[in-house]
C-alpha cells in the first residue's frame, strides 16, 4: 500500500484517534471528564448535580473503582472525581493527577452534594449529560457517541457550544468504512513503521507497566496470577495472563494509564499484549513486532465499527479475535491463516455478554485471547469452522459483519436486560 492511497493516509489516523492514553476504565473517566468541564464553565463549586446517562454508561460505571479516589466507586464517585479535582483539558487523562486533599475533599463534595443520577433513552446508546447547579445558577455539558465527544455545552440558558447529532454517527472521527480485512493487512505489511511507531510504542509501554502493576499487586480476583499458577509458566499461558494481570489492574483501582482501542482500555490491553508477549518469546525484530501490532489494532477497530462503542457483546472477544491474528503473523503466518484465525476465534467465543467493567472483566480477557490462540492452532492442523456454522459465513469480512449486527442489533434487548438486572430497576 503505498503512503499516498486513501486508506494508508486513513489508516494511520485511525491509529492516532483510537489509541489514546486514558485512566481508568474508560466509561467512569468520561463522565469525570464532562463533569470537570461542566464544573469549569459554571465557575464555583456546585451545590446540586444531575446526571443523565444512557443505560450502557450506567453498566459501565455502576461497579468500577475510580482511580485517584481511594477506592471510591460509582457514578456518584466518577462525577465527584472530575467536578472536585478534574482538568478537562486532560480529557481522559482528566483525574491523573489528583493530591490526597482533593480525595478527601471528593469524600466531602459526596457527602454533602445531591448528586441525582437518571436513566435516559434518547436512541443513543452512548449518552452523558452533567448539570451543574450553584444557587439560580447552572451549566451543562452533554458526550455523546464516544468517550471525548462534547456536542452540548450550556450556560443559564445560553449555548456555549452545540453540534448537531445525527444519530449515532461519530462526528469528527476518520470514515471507519474504509476498513476491510485485506487491505487491514496489507497496510500493516507495507506501512512505514515511523508512521505508527509514536502510538503503537506509546501502547508498549504504558499496557506493559499496568500488566506488570498487575503481577505485582492484589487486584481483583488476581486472575493474571491464577492463570500463570494453574496453567504452568508456558508461551499460551504467558499471553493470556499479561493481557489478564493488566485488566485486573486496571479495573481495581490502579492509577496508571493505559491506551485504549476503540474506547476501551480493556480492548487496548487485550489486543497488544498477548501480541507483545510472543513477539519477546520468538525474539522476532522490533519492525515485526510493530506490524502484528498495526494488524492487531485495526482488526479489534474493525470489528467494533460494526458492534459500535458500548453493547452487550463483550468487546474483550474482538480484541481476543484480533491478539490471534497477531500472534499468527508473528508465527509466521500469511493473509490465509490471519483471516481463519478471527473467523474460528468468533465462532467459539461471540457469545460473551458484556454485563459493565468489573473485576470478572480480566476472566473474559483470558477466554477470548484463548480463543485467538486456538482459532489460529486449529487452522494449521488443518482444522476450521464453515459458512453456515452458526454465524459465520463466507470470508472474514462476511462474518465480521455477522458479529458486528449481532452486537449492536440482535443485543439490543439483551443490554437492557443486563441493565434491569444490575440496577434492580433503580440508577
Amino acid at each position: 500500500m503505498r503512503k499516498t492511497d486513501e486508506k494508508y493516509i486513513a489508516y494511520v489516523q485511525i491509529l492516532k484517534e483510537e489509541l489514546v492514553p486514558a485512566m481508568g476504565c474508560t466509561e467512569p473517566i468520561a463522565l469525570a471528564y464532562a463533569a470537570a468541564k461542566a464544573r469549569e464553565v459554571l465557575g464555583e463549586l456546585p451545590d446540586k448535580v444531575l446526571i443523565e446517562a444512557s443505560g450502557s454508561i450506567i453498566k459501565n460505571v455502576k461497579s468500577v473503582i475510580v482511580p485517584n479516589t481511594n477506592h471510591l466507586k460509582g457514578i456518584p464517585a466518577a462525577a465527584a472525581a472530575g467536578i472536585v479535582a478534574g482538568r478537562s483539558e486532560k480529557e481522559l487523562e482528566v483525574i491523573a493527577s489528583v493530591s490526597p486533599e482533593e480525595i478527601e475533599r471528593m469524600k466531602d463534595f459526596l457527602a454533602d452534594t445531591p448528586i441525582e443520577v437518571q436513566h435516559i433513552n434518547n436512541g443513543l446508546t452512548f449518552e452523558i449529560v452533567v448539570t451543574v447547579y450553584a444557587g439560580k445558577s447552572y451549566a451543562r455539558v452533554r458526550i455523546v457517541n464516544y468517550h471525548t465527544n462534547i456536542v452540548l455545552i450550556e450556560k443559564d440558558g445560553e449555548k456555549l457550544l452545540e453540534i448537531e447529532v445525527e444519530g449515532e454517527a461519530e462526528e469528527g472521527l476518520t470514515d471507519r468504512s474504509l476498513l476491510d480485512m485485506e487491505s487491514i493487512w496489507n497496510f500493516a505489511m507495507t506501512v512505514d513503521i515511523a508512521d505508527v511507531y509514536e502510538v503503537l510504542h506509546r501502547q508498549y509501554e504504558y499496557n506493559m507497566a499496568i500488566s506488570d502493576e498487575g503481577f505485582r499487586g492484589d487486584y481483583g480476583a488476581n486472575i493474571g496470577s491464577v492463570l500463570l499458577d494453574m496453567e504452568g509458566d508456558n508461551i499460551r499461558t504467558r499471553a493470556k495472563a499479561r493481557a489478564v494481570a493488566g485488566s485486573d489492574a486496571r479495573m481495581n483501582g490502579c492509577e496508571l494509564p493505559v491506551i485504549i482501542n476503540s474506547g476501551s482500555g480493556n480492548q487496548g490491553m487485550t489486543c497488544s499484549l498477548p501480541v507483545i508477549e510472543y513477539a519477546h518469546e520468538l525474539k522476532v525484530s522490533e519492525e515485526k513486532m510493530y506490524r502484528a501490532l498495526t494488524l492487531s489494532n485495526l482488526l479489534t477497530i474493525y470489528q467494533k465499527t460494526g458492534i459500535g462503542r458500548l453493547s452487550a457483546y463483550c468487546g474483550a472477544v474482538s480484541a481476543g479475535a484480533a491478539a490471534g491474528a497477531g500472534i499468527a503473523y508473528l508465527c509466521g503466518g500469511g493473509y490465509e491463516e490471519v483471516a481463519h484465525t478471527i473467523v474460528n476465534a468468533l465462532a467459539i467465543t461471540s457469545g460473551i455478554v458484556c454485563d459493565g467493567a468489573k473485576a470478572s472483566c480480566a476472566a473474559k480477557i483470558a477466554t477470548s485471547v484463548d480463543a485467538g490462540i486456538l482459532g489460529y492452532n486449529m487452522f494449521i492442523r488443518g482444522q476450521q469452522f464453515y459458512a453456515g456454522d452458526g454465524i459465520v459465513t463466507k470470508g472474514v469480512d462476511g462474518t465480521i459483519r455477522n458479529v458486528g449486527r449481532l452486537g449492536k442489533e440482535g443485543m439490543k434487548e439483551t443490554n437492557e436486560e443486563i441493565i434491569d438486572i444490575m440496577v434492580g430497576g433503580k440508577c
